[in-house]
């Protein structure tokens, strides 16, 4: 209803604008034949003094009004100047091709005026465009990445192009900023706009709305609303602007966002290195007590176990706060690689070893193509590999299912690989379970763990420059890769 009200009296302002001017053009006309009239003017004369006013009208205020004008001239230079007088009667043939003639030139006259006049109006308009587009860009480098760009923007718009409303939806903060007037019922202009994925202009409310695209085949990242005086071309240069400054307001947060994880990781990293630390020297001396108890004997059968559990832990936690250190030194690339020849199978072997008990024992299956095959590598860190990789199989398969280790040559790189039967990983875990920290969820109520393994494995497959991987099916089970880009070497 306002919008309805606004637009009629807008319409009644321009009738009433168009009526005053062609009010002083018949007055101008009026007063130019009242002087010629008592000056005894000649025709000649007084027809071009007319058609000089008659440009002067499409000068000021258009074709129409020129038109309006010339139309007039016409009729008073008949009733005033042309025998018979005071009579729209024309005798002579000649006079009246006259007549027409002046009018014809002042028609084709105003017609040209008013061309290059609203051609030039275009081009200022269209400079002033470009000066306003320019200092939105400028002032939108100066925007706090660290506030919601919305408000900003909705404000430099408006103070810029000097509108009467403006209203910006940001999709990805899920809010819409409005300055200035909007009627009841136009809240959430910018946000219709982009729910219905089209832009439109309204001429009656002055009122243009856009989508913000990023780039081309990306979706739009919000929509603007802004109501006054614009050129179609202005609003959407000034939609790409606020698109670019809320992309750039996107990427500052996501650097941010990065620089915080980092400066995270890096503490618990040095968190972890000194708790592993603090904690080696006492689970040293239980591991030595626990041992040294077994080794003396004379206790029951309950002692026994009891000690046997004690031992079996110190172990498992000494272990895993060697991983919490080299993890670190990962992360800080502190550590320093021990290269070295390594046959594969024996290595393997060992690591069996120190893992299988007589019921695991017949459950893994080790293939080597090659044994005599020989890799160039850090032995200890890809024995803490193949080990979490075994431990992973162990812990995770069914029951009494075969383990398969295998290792072979391909190319240029040395292939290992730990498969089993049991719990599958979905799709969307598989590579995070190299995060650290990180367990599915089907996983983690299940299995006891802390999340810390893999990632250690990761990080020591990419200080090798290698790298890991993990396919799983239900029918075909769980396989873990490892796969070492530096050349096997044969044994002499």
């Amino acid at each position: 209803m306002t919008n309805s009200i606004l637009f009629g009296w807008t319409r009644l302002s321009r009738r009433l604008q168009t009526l005053a001017k062609c009010l002083f053009a018949s007055a101008a006309l009026a007063l130019l034949t009242y002087s010629g009239f008592v000056l005894h003017i000649n025709l000649l004369t007084i027809s071009l003094l007319y058609l000089l006013i008659v440009v002067a009208v499409a000068s000021l205020f258009g074709f129409w009004q020129a038109s309006f004008t010339s139309v007039l001239a016409v009729l008073l230079l008949d009733y005033f100047f042309e025998p018979p007088l005071f009579s729209f009667e024309v005798e002579n043939p000649g006079i009246f091709v006259a007549l027409v003639t002046f009018e014809a030139t002042a028609l084709t006259i105003s017609r040209m005026h008013g061309r290059e006049m609203r051609r030039a109006r275009e081009a200022a308009i269209h400079l002033k465009g470009m000066e306003q587009l320019y200092e939105l860009s400028r002032c939108t480098l100066l925007l706090d990445l660290r506030q919601p760009p919305g408000p900003q923007l909705a404000v430099l718009i408006q103070r810029i192009f000097d509108l009467r409303a403006v209203a910006l939806f940001d999709m990805n903060l899920g809010r819409q900023d409005k300055v200035g007037e909007w009627a009841a019922g136009e809240e959430d202009l910018a946000k219709e706009c982009y729910l219905r994925n089209t832009a439109q202009d309204d001429p009656q409310t002055q009122t243009s709305q856009r989508l913000l695209q990023t780039g081309a085949g990306s979706g739009p990242v919000g929509a603007l609303a802004v109501r006054g005086k614009l050129n179609p071309l202005v609003v959407d240069a000034l939609a790409a602007l606020a698109a670019i400054a809320i992309d750039r307001h996107q990427s500052f947060e996501k650097e941010d966002r990065a620089e915080a994880a980092k400066q995270s990781e890096q503490l618990r990293a040095t968190v972890m290195d000194a708790l592993a630390h603090e904690l080696k020297t006492p689970l040293t001396a239980v591991q030595t007590a626990s041992s040294g108890l077994l080794e003396l004997g004379g206790m029951t059968d309950s002692q026994a176990e009891l000690v046997t559990l004690i031992d079996g832990e110190a172990v498992r936690l000494n272990e895993l706060c060697t991983r919490l250190l080299v993890t670190a030194k990962l992360d800080g690339r502190q550590v320093g690689l021990d290269m070295d020849n390594v046959n594969v199978k024996e290595l393997i072997l060992e690591v069996l070893a120190d893992r299988q008990t007589s019921s695991e024992r017949n459950r893994i299956q080790v293939a080597v193509d090659d044994p005599s095959l020989v890799v160039n590598v850090d032995r200890g860190l890809l024995t803490m590999i193949l080990a979490q990789y075994i431990d992973n199989a162990l812990k995770y398969s069914i029951p009494g299912t075969p383990i398969d280790v295998e290792a072979r040559r391909s190319h240029t790189d040395v292939l290992f690989s730990v498969h089993n039967y049991g719990s599958t990983i979905r799709i969307e875990d598989r590579e995070r379970v190299f995060d650290r920290f990180y367990r599915s969820s089907d996983q983690k109520g299940a299995v006891p763990g802390t999340g810390i393994g893999l990632s250690v494995v990761k990080k020591a497959a990419e200080a090798h420059h290698g790298h890991v991987w993990v396919i799983s099916d239900d029918r075909e089970g769980t396989t873990f890769f490892l796969s070492l880009p530096m050349e096997a070497r044969r044994k002499q």
